[in-house]
């Protein structure tokens, strides 16, 4: 299967990186946030998904860059990089009227999140690497 060219640029996934984190200031600036689920502790999982999201995106702006070579420094960094955004969100939620943020389980679930995000970008260079000689002898 051919894979477009554009998805190998390292600064593409940087700029995806970049908005996701304006989204979530800008999600984090709103008063009140509608939930489409209605079962227990669905915000967690709101956090997991947006922050494996945000993860993915982090890591394969390094990996494809050639930055955080090893398999699991690049894990530790984009997990990292997740639990300091995590915490300035929780922190930013805190000066944000109809928020409480400084929510430990949803920092938890943050850095749950980078830890999948990290898991499916290695996945995902793995398969840009196999569809693409080319890349593969860059790494």
């Amino acid at each position: 299967m051919q894979i477009p060219r554009f998805l190998f640029s390292p600064m593409l996934w940087r700029v995806f990186a970049l908005l996701w984190f304006v989204v979530l200031f800008w999600l984090s600036s709103q008063s009140h946030l509608p939930s489409p689920t209605n079962f227990e502790s669905a915000d967690k999982f709101e956090h997991a998904t947006f922050f494996a999201a945000g993860g993915m995106c982090f890591l394969l702006g390094l990996r494809l860059a050639g930055f955080a070579k090893a398999t699991w420094t690049a894990i530790l960094v984009t997990v990292l990089f997740c639990g300091a955004v995590g915490g300035f969100d929780e922190w930013h939620q805190t000066y944000t009227p109809g928020r409480s943020g400084g929510d430990v389980w949803d920092w938890t679930a943050d850095l749950c999140g980078g830890v999948l995000g990290a898991l499916l970008a290695l996945a995902a260079e793995r398969w840009f690497r196999c569809a693409n000689p080319a890349l593969a002898a860059a790494k």
